[in-house]
């Protein structure tokens, strides 16, 4: 990457293994979710969410800017909270309602944050419940700047 001073392909040291990334996709306890407003400016707000099978999952309410946002435009960008490790992933999302999946995405965040929501805190009458499938992710760490920068492409 001319002018930061990282390797190329050829020339990296440190290039990150997928499980890296998947490991603080899965640990991280806040991410930051970035949208865009339908007129075009950004806007980024922070929440809990879960990783699991490619796909990063979280829930809002209906009405907050950032679902209002994915309902206008799916595209978007989430990254995990170590801005020393940071992954960062861009991708598309999808506004689930199956009964089924909505169990298992609250059963998922109540293990990890510790909770004891029922599958009712999910309805989809008042919340959304959110999968972002990556286009791709990319992470580096602040240790090997210059040689970390990894980058990895999903299938759409």
């Amino acid at each position: 990457m001319p002018g930061y001073g990282i390797a190329g392909p050829d020339e990296g040291t440190g290039l990150l293994p997928w499980s890296w990334a998947e490991e603080r996709l899965v640990s991280s306890r806040n991410y930051w979710v970035a949208t865009v407003w339908p007129d075009g400016r950004p806007h980024a707000m922070p929440v809990w969410g879960v990783w699991e099978d490619d796909v990063f999952w979280f829930s809002s309410g209906l009405r907050a800017r950032k679902i209002r946002n994915l309902m206008a435009n799916p595209r978007c960008v989430v990254t995990t909270e170590n801005p020393d490790e940071p992954v960062v992933l861009e991708g598309t999302a999808e506004i689930v309602t199956e009964h089924e999946k909505l169990a298992e995405f609250i059963a998922r965040t109540n293990a990890k944050y510790d909770t004891d929501y029922s599958v009712d805190f999910l309805d989809p009458k008042v919340n959304a419940t959110v999968g972002v499938r990556p286009s791709w992710v990319f992470a580096l760490t602040e240790s090997d700047f210059g040689g970390s920068p990894t980058r990895w492409t999903f299938e759409g």
